[in-house]
C-alpha cells in the first residue's frame, strides 16, 4: 500500500472552526469555511483550507438514476472540492470531487464520509439512496452524512469516459466468446482500442488515467476530511470502499477517528486468485437462491442439475438473442443480470421472473436488471461506472500477461462456478489493462496495522463478491475487530439488520468495538 514519503512536513493545526461567507454567492448558494483542520501536508494548505460552495444537488446528476436521488431530497446539498490532478504537482492543473452532505440534526461529533464501493460507484448517490435507513438510527443527529464521487466518477470533473452510449450498447451485444486464436486476437485488438479510446476521451488523458487510483482518492479524502473541519477522519467503506479505507488508515495513520469496513477485498490475495474466489462465492449465493426459487414452485431451474438447467436457459441467447423493443437481450446480458440479482436476496424474486420470462421467450425483465447493473437509464445515457471500474483497476492491481496463467485461472474459474460455464474451452484473451497506457500506481503489499487504531470489519458469510474469509485476513491483516453476519448478501451495514447496525453505529459514535467473535444472523 503507499504511503506519504517520510520528508513530508506537516503542519499540525489543533482546531477549526466553521464560518459562513456573507456576500459574493449566487442566489441559492451558501459558502462555507470550515477548515483547516488537523494535520495539513505542507504545500497543500490552500486545498485543506478551501471555501465550499454548499447548493441543490439538481445540477449534480448526471444520469437519470442520480436525477432521481437527488430530486426527491430537499435536505440535502451539494459542492465541489478541488484537489490537484497531480498531488507531486500541487501548483499545476486541478480538478473536482462532487460532495454531497446531509447535516446532522444533534450535537454534532464531525462527518462521517462513505465509499459504496465499484470502483466506479457514486458516493453521492449512495448517500441519497441511504438516507430513509440512516435517519432511523443515532447517526443521524451526531455525524453530517458525506457522499462523494472519487476523482473522475458521476459529478467529479473531469468524468472518466471510453465509450459513448450507443457503443457500450454494441459492446453488451458483442460476446467475445470465441477463445480460438483469431478470437482470442479479435478480443485483444477490440481491448487495446478501449484503452485508447479512454485516454482519448478522457480530459488531460493519460494524466488523468495516471491520477485516477487509490493512491490518489485517500489523499482527496484527507482534503475533504480538513476541508469539512474535521481534525480526524469517521468512514464507512463498502466493497471496494474497504481498499480505500485500508489504505487511507495506512497512509495517514494519525488522522483516523474511526472506520467501518464492510465487505473487504482481502489485502493479500492475487487479481486472479480473488476472480477465482469470488466465482465461487457466486455459485453460493446461485445455489442458495435456486433452493429458494424451488421452495416457491414453478422455478424455472428444473432437473438434478440446476447449473446444468441455468445453462440450457441462458446459452440459447449466445446465436439467437430475444428482442426486447428496438433492443437485444444477449447472453452477456443475461448473464450480467443475473449476478446483479445475486447480490442480495431482495432481488431474488426479481431474477425468479425475469427467467420465467426467458423460458417464455422473453426478456423485459432480465434486460432491465443489466442496464441496472450498468447504470444506464431508459434514454440510454450511462454512468461512468464501468469506464471508472476499468480504469482504476489498471492502476490499481498488477498487470495480468502471462497467458498460461491466464488459462490455469479461466479453467478454474469454469470448476468453480458451473452455472457460468458457456460452453466454449477456456481462453486467455489479454485485457484492457494488459493496454493501458500509463503504469500501476498502487503498492500491492500486504497492509500493515503499525500506527493505525483497532477498526470494525463487517464480513457476510454468504457474501458473493467478496467472500467471508476476505473480511477474516482484512481484519486480522490491520489488528482490528471482526464482526460476522451470517446471510446471503454483499455488505450489511446500514441496511436495517439490527444487530449488525448497532454495533456499527455504536462503534463511529463513542469508538467502542464489540466483543470479540460478535456474530449477528
Amino acid at each position: 500500500m503507499v504511503r506519504l514519503l517520510s520528508v513530508l512536513l506537516v503542519i499540525p493545526l489543533l482546531a477549526s472552526c466553521t464560518s459562513i461567507v456573507e456576500g459574493g454567492a449566487r442566489p441559492g448558494v451558501s459558502l462555507e469555511k470550515a477548515g483547516p483542520a488537523g494535520t495539513v501536508p505542507a504545500g497543500l494548505e490552500e486545498f485543506y483550507g478551501q471555501q465550499l460552495a454548499w447548493q441543490d444537488c439538481a445540477p449534480f446528476a448526471t444520469t437519470g438514476s442520480s436525477r432521481q436521488a437527488y430530486g426527491s431530497k430537499r435536505d440535502v446539498e451539494c459542492a465541489r472540492a478541488e484537489v490537484p490532478l497531480d498531488y507531486s504537482k500541487p501548483d499545476g492543473d486541478t480538478i473536482t470531487i462532487g460532495v454531497l452532505r446531509y447535516k446532522a440534526t444533534g450535537d454534532k461529533i464531525g462527518s462521517l464520509l462513505i465509499n459504496p464501493g465499484g470502483p466506479g460507484a457514486s458516493g453521492m448517490a449512495a448517500a441519497a439512496g441511504m438516507l430513509n435507513d440512516y435517519r432511523k438510527t443515532e447517526l443521524a443527529k451526531r455525524f453530517d452524512l458525506i457522499g462523494f464521487d472519487p476523482r473522475g466518477i458521476g459529478a467529479s470533473e473531469p468524468a472518466v469516459r471510453c465509450l459513448t452510449g450507443p457503443e457500450r450498447d454494441e459492446e453488451r451485444l458483442d460476446l467475445d466468446l470465441d477463445t480460438s486464436p483469431a478470437g482470442i486476437a479479435q478480443t485483444e485488438q477490440e481491448n487495446k482500442a478501449y484503452a485508447e479510446k479512454c485516454a482519448a476521451g478522457t480530459k488531460f488523458g493519460e494524466a488523468m488515467l495516471a491520477n485516477l487510483g487509490t493512491r490518489d482518492v485517500v489523499k482527496d479524502m484527507d482534503v475533504l476530511r480538513s476541508a469539512l473541519g474535521d481534525a480526524k477522519l469517521s468512514y464507512v467503506g463498502y466493497s471496494y470502499g474497504t481498499r480505500i479505507g485500508t489504505e487511507y488508515a495506512e497512509t495517514f495513520p494519525q488522522n483516523v477517528r474511526a472506520l467501518v469496513l464492510d465487505g473487504a477485498v482481502d489485502p493479500a490475495q492475487d487479481p486472479l486468485a480473488s476472480l477465482v474466489a469470488q466465482a465461487a462465492g457466486f455459485q453460493q449465493a446461485f445455489d442458495e437462491f435456486v433452493k429458494w426459487c424451488r421452495e416457491k414452485g414453478d422455478c424455472p431451474l428444473t432437473g438434478d442439475d440446476a447449473s446444468t438447467s441455468f445453462r440450457q436457459l441462458t446459452t440459447p441467447l449466445i446465436q439467437a438473442p430475444v428482442a426486447v423493443g428496438d433492443r437485444k437481450l444477449s447472453y452477456n446480458d443475461a448473464i450480467t443480470a443475473t449476478i446483479q440479482a445475486l447480490y442480495s436476496e431482495q432481488l431474488w424474486p426479481v431474477l425468479l421472473n425475469g427467467l420465467t420470462e426467458l423460458r417464455n421467450g422473453k426478456g423485459r425483465v432480465l434486460l432491465a436488471l443489466a442496464d441496472a447493473y450498468y447504470d444506464r437509464d431508459e434514454q440510454g445515457q450511462y454512468s461512468t461506472i464501468t469506464d471508472a471500474f476499468n480504469a482504476v483497476h489498471c492502476v490499481d492491481d498488477q498487470r495480468l500477461t502471462d497467458k498460461d496463467k491466464l488459462l490455469e485461472t479461466a479453467r478454474a474459474y469454469k470448476a468453480a462456478a458451473p452455472f457460468l460455464d458457456d460452453g466454449n474451452p477456456p481462453g486467455a484473451a489479454l485485457d484492457s489493462c494488459a493496454f493501458w497506457p500509463v503504469p500501476v500506481t498502487a503498492d500491492t503489499a500486504p497492509p500493515k496495522a503499525e500506527g493505525i487504531p483497532p477498526l470494525l470489519v463487517i464480513s457476510t458469510t454468504g457474501d458473493p463478491a467478496t467472500p467471508y474469509e476476505a473480511g477474516v485476513n482484512l481484519a486480522k491483516a490491520l489488528n482490528s475487530r471482526l464482526l460476522t453476519f451470517e446471510g446471503v448478501q454483499h455488505t450489511v451495514f446500514l441496511q436495517g439488520e439490527k444487530c449488525v447496525d448497532d454495533a456499527g453505529v455504536k462503534y463511529l459514535i463513542d469508538q467502542t468495538l464489540p466483543a470479540d467473535g460478535t456474530r449477528c444472523a
